[in-house]
């Protein structure tokens, strides 16, 4: 989940959760719980479980991870496919940890998508493989038509070069 300011990604740990909207969140909220007990998920209903466990954390680090990689377990089940199965690393990255995140990642045929290679860096740099995070941040780069996104990548792209030892 991205949010652009004055042109700017935030990305969703980044967000300032005070400005969220309170009374839509309780009403998706209560929607999701509606439509669950219907007993019969589809994908769109997953998603929006999704959403809503995200919106139930009142900071980042609060987020239900298992649940969310639960619910998209669930989801790869009703609607499988490459980019279910990237979320679902990013899930995984935070219930197991960055390398379980990473080899799941890698066995994906998604390299024409600038996410991948964003999420693929930024688990590479969580493993302390700093060069090669940086190579997989240009390469989003390089993917995406989308100048906020090129802005948002190349400046972690950067960023992560600067930290790393001459040479």
């Amino acid at each position: 989940m991205t949010l652009y300011v004055d042109g700017d990604l935030v990305t969703l740990p980044e967000q300032d959760r005070d400005r969220w909207d309170t009374s839509l969140i309780a009403e998706g909220q209560a929607l999701v719980r509606r439509c669950l007990r219907r007993d019969r998920p589809g994908p769109y209903q997953i998603q929006a479980a999704i959403a809503a466990v995200h919106s139930d954390a009142s900071r980042a680090a609060d987020t239900d991870w298992a649940q969310i990689l639960a619910l998209y377990d669930q989801l790869a089940v009703v609607a499988p496919g490459p980019v279910v199965a990237l979320n679902r690393g990013v899930a995984l990255a935070e219930v197991a940890g960055a390398a379980d995140a990473l080899a799941e990642v890698d066995r994906l045929d998604l390299t024409g998508y600038h996410v991948y290679h964003a999420v693929r860096a930024d688990l590479l740099a969580r493993l302390g493989r700093g060069g090669a995070a940086v190579e997989a941040y240009r390469t989003a780069v390089a993917r995406t038509d989308n100048a906020a996104e090129r802005a948002f990548l190349a400046a972690r792209a950067a960023a992560l070069a600067a930290r790393l030892p001459a040479g």
